[in-house]
C-alpha cells in the first residue's frame, strides 16, 4: 500500500494528510535526517547538537528537536541546575528510526558515483536534445 494511499478521516481543501506521512516528513526533513543521525552517538546539549550538525539556525533546530520529541523520537532531559542544562537524546523508537535513516544515508554516500555518472547522462542527453 502506497503512503499516499492511506488518509485521515477529514481531510480539508481535498489534502491527503496522512499521520504516517507526517511523522516520514519529520524523520526526513533536512535537519531531521541530521539530528537523528548525530544523536545515534551520544545525548547533546543543546549548543554541542547545533555545532555538530552545523549551519542549522538556533529557529530551526529548535523547531526540529520540538517535532521529534513530539513524535516520541528524541527525548528531553531538563536537569533543575543553575544554569539550566538540557539533553537530548534519543529514545528506543528514535534510535530505530535514526538507524533506518543512517542506513539510507550510507547508501547515498556508498552510491554517489553511479549517481553522479546518471546525472552527467542525464545532462548530456538533455543538452543534447535542446541543441537539436
Amino acid at each position: 500500500m502506497a503512503v499516499s494511499d492511506v488518509m485521515t478521516a477529514g481531510a480539508t481543501n481535498g489534502e491527503a494528510m496522512c499521520p504516517h506521512r507526517l511523522v516520514l516528513e519529520h524523520v526526513t526533513s533536512r535537519w531531521g535526517v541530521l539530528v537523528l543521525i548525530e544523536l545515534l552517538d551520544r545525548p547533546y546539549r543543546f549548543s554541542e547538537l547545533r555545532r555538530a550538525i552545523g549551519g542549522v539556525s538556533e529557529k530551526m533546530l529548535t523547531q526540529t528537536l520540538q517535532t521529534l520529541e513530539r513524535d516520541g523520537l528524541v527525548h528531553r532531559d531538563a536537569k533543575p541546575v543553575i544554569p539550566p542544562r538540557v539533553d537530548y537524546s534519543l529514545t528506543d523508537l528514535g534510535r530505530e528510526a535514526a538507524e533506518q535513516v543512517r542506513a539510507l544515508a550510507l547508501w547515498t554516500q556508498e552510491r554517489m558515483g553511479e549517481v553522479q555518472k546518471a546525472r552527467e547522462g542525464y545532462d548530456a542527453r538533455k543538452r543534447g536534445s535542446e541543441q537539436g
